[in-house]
């Protein structure tokens, strides 16, 4: 049984996101995200102007008139949302903790996907597979779901984003849409998400942290790794070490960038200080320009 302040959670978010949905993200999920390919729908008697390649020549000589081929995009799409549920979820300096962040963005998707019929998915992952659901439709599967990254208790705190885009690979036989919602705060994943690129529609969503940018003048303070456990103390007031920090900082979110577009594919920043929808929203409008 699930504790009640889960299914509370559960319910407040579905509420919370709904008008987001319903008004914006519900037109702009649709022409954001092709279908699957064609499929076929009818015959119908050719007109001229009509493509003669589309003259079906079997029924045309059996009906004595030319017919046609007529066919339609399959709307159909299947999600996944492979989410980050290491230790450095556990963060944060602002209203919510990252990991807080990718639960509400999850659940915009989640019942994004569900306004237009399409089929959701989840893969919890840390530095090992913690969970799987397979694709399915319907807003008690949504609700499931998202149960689940609320409840759930990962056996590990590090991060592998590498082993979930392999696990992926191999579970995944129709082409999909996979959003990978974490900070990204780790390496050697590149190569396999390029591989998952190929095949499927990925998504990077970053979750930051200010914090994680610039470091506060505070003086000597303990900082603790939230996947290892480890604990330094460093000072703060020191403006050089501070500098260094941030310009490492940089680099890395430069390479990350730079790397995921090399793998072709496309990365949402979210930033726990600012309304974190916005950058959300600008991806969909912007997707299908």
């Amino acid at each position: 049984m699930l504790p009640p302040e889960i299914l509370k959670k559960v319910k407040l978010l579905e509420l919370s996101t709904r008008k987001l949905v319903n008004n914006l993200f519900a037109g702009e999920y649709h022409t954001a995200f092709k279908g699957q390919g064609m499929q076929f729908a009818e015959f119908r008697e050719y007109v001229p102007g009509d493509d003669v390649r589309a003259i079906s020549w079997t029924l045309t000589a059996k009906a004595g008139k030319p017919y046609i081929k007529k066919y339609e995009e399959e709307r159909e799409l299947t999600m996944i949302l492979a989410v980050d549920i290491s230790g450095s979820g556990d963060f944060g300096t602002q209203k919510y903790f990252k990991g807080e962040v990718l639960t509400y963005l999850a659940a915009i998707l989640g019942f994004s996907a569900n306004r237009n019929n399409d089929q959701v998915g989840l893969l919890l992952f840390s530095d090992q597979i913690e969970h799987y659901v397979p694709p399915k439709k319907g807003r008690g599967h949504t609700h499931r779901i998202l149960r689940d990254i609320l409840f759930f208790k990962p056996q590990s705190r590090g991060t592998n984003i590498a082993i979930a885009c392999e696990h992926l690979q191999g579970m995944l036989k129709k082409r999909s849409t996979i959003f990978v919602l974490s900070d990204f705060l780790t390496d050697g994943f590149f190569q396999r998400l390029r591989q998952l690129g190929r095949k499927h529609d990925v998504i990077a969503i970053a979750v930051e942290d200010p914090a994680e940018q610039v470091l506060p003048d505070v003086g000597l303070m303990d900082v603790q790794d939230a996947e290892s456990g480890d604990i330094i103390t460093v000072d703060t007031s020191n403006k050089s070490f501070r500098h260094r920090y941030e310009e490492q900082t940089k680099k890395r979110r430069e390479l990350r960038d730079q790397e995921l577009r090399k793998s072709q594919v496309d990365i949402i920043r979210v930033t726990s200080k600012e309304d974190f929808v916005d950058p959300l929203i600008a991806f969909f409008k912007g997707r299908h320009k």
